[in-house]
């Protein structure tokens, strides 16, 4: 993209240029359609969680995924909501918060052709920066540290490179609570997969966070789990933190679904879909609350089997499904493909599942997106179609892509479960395959 050269002329001269500035249109962010899609709706439901207070960031860059999008009237709406979120979050019309939202209303007026409301913005940049200077010299403000912390979890980044912006924005602003929750939870999410949970030290700083920080219950669920995960009897303490909890559980959809998963491991599905239930009848209009429910439903239907399911079981899960997909839109592969799980295990709808997991192979897929369906697709034909042939050949698929994460180490560990077992006809080809991988 090349650059207009702006005026600088009057007295109200910019000393900042586009390409200087901190903010979304500058941070190398991956926008390739589909995870914008996804995002934009992961960000509509976390928008619509109460007292989220990180309301101004989510609304940034919901503006800038709408503008990549094409939305540009959303996205000019979106960055006025920040404003607006942030003015009732610092309790002040303004502050070094707007840094990044004045940067990206540069640039999204200099895109839209619109170079006076640019040189504006680029104006407003540089009154702020004169009034709220960085407390350390030649560092960004604190304030645009954490904002791009926050903002490049959701495209992947390096989580070290993460903790190094929440760690230097603490450091010079100490007394932002969220700041040091996200940055504890940024750690953890690097250990999140280890089956021994977290380290001492940071399981220690996920105790001391939740005692500064009692509000958020994604972090309260997260150190339940990890200590679950260790050996620790947290049954009842779950239970009592459900109860406690429930009306506030159905605005934190992130806290709510790794509680589920607690239960799930630790009391019993049954049990998850329960309290999925009653917080869905407390906020019957949230859409992600229906997600968390109908994966309670798939939890039971993948480990009960549809023999020892009540035919209403199985319809609740079916018809839960197919409402998130629908409420979904812009976003249905995940939602698809676990509806796609449901059906196979329902006999008067496996053909659905089956013209379902054709249509996604025909897709054009990312990468990513590609290793996620041919494991669940291996799966699918291992279970439900018992083709074990074709469920090999899947998991090589999935495992073939060079992406690493989730759904390639289960696929590897899966095709190693068979070389070992030596009874499968393809153990010669999946051993030639582990050794070139």
């Amino acid at each position: 993209m090349g650059f207009k050269l702006l005026s600088r002329s009057g007295a109200a001269q910019s000393q900042t240029t586009l390409e200087s500035l901190q903010c979304h249109f500058t941070w190398n962010l991956d926008q390739n359609w589909p995870r914008c899609l996804r995002l934009r709706e992961k960000l509509e439901d976390m928008a619509a969680e109460e007292g989220n207070r990180w309301l101004g960031h989510i609304y940034n860059l919901q503006g800038f995924i709408q503008y990549k999008l094409g939305l540009n009237e959303d996205a000019k709406a979106s960055f006025s909501k920040a404003a607006e979120a942030f003015h009732e979050l610092r309790h002040a019309d303004e502050g070094p918060w707007l840094l990044v939202n004045y940067g990206s209303l540069a640039w999204l007026h200099h895109n839209l052709g619109d170079e006076a409301e640019s040189q504006a913005y680029l104006s407003k940049v540089d009154a702020l920066m004169k009034n709220h200077p960085s407390p350390s010299q030649g560092e960004l403000h604190p304030e645009v540290y954490a904002e791009k912390a926050w903002t490049l979890i959701y495209f992947g980044a390096d989580r070290k490179v993460v903790a190094d912006y929440f760690e230097k924005a603490i450091r010079m602003q100490p007394d932002m609570v969220e700041w040091n929750t996200s940055h504890v939870l940024s750690l953890v999410s690097v250990q999140e997969h280890s089956s021994t949970g977290v380290e001492d030290d940071l399981l220690e700083k996920m105790r001391e966070a939740k005692e500064q920080d009692p509000e958020d219950l994604y972090l309260a669920a997260l150190y339940l789990k990890q200590r679950a995960k260790r050996g620790e009897g947290i049954e009842d303490e779950a239970r009592e933190f459900a109860k406690n909890n429930l009306g506030s559980l159905g605005r934190s959809y992130k806290g709510m679904r790794v509680l589920l998963k607690v239960y799930k491991c630790h009391l019993s599905v049954d049990e998850a879909i329960a309290m999925a239930e009653r917080v869905l009848k407390i906020h019957p209009h949230k859409r992600g609350l229906k997600r968390c429910a109908a994966l309670c439903y798939s939890w039971k239907l993948l480990l009960s089997g549809r023999d020892f399911l009540e035919p209403a079981m199985i319809d609740r899960a079916i018809s839960l499904h197919e409402e998130v997909v629908s409420l979904y839109p812009h976003s249905p592969f995940l939602k698809k493909i676990d509806l796609a799980t449901v059906y196979a295990k329902s006999r008067p709808h496996q053909a659905q599942a089956k013209q379902i997991y054709e249509e996604l192979l025909q897709s054009d897929l990312e990468p990513a997106d590609k290793q996620l369906l041919y494991n669940a697709y291996a799966k699918y034909l291992y279970f439900d179609l018992q083709d074990f042939n074709g469920s090999v050949q899947y998991h090589m698929r999935a495992a073939a892509i060079p992406e690493k994460n989730y759904f390639s180490g289960n696929s590897i560990r899966v095709l190693e479960k068979i070389r070992e077992k030596g009874k499968h006809p393809m153990c010669q080809d999946i051993e030639e395959f582990l050794q070139n991988l």
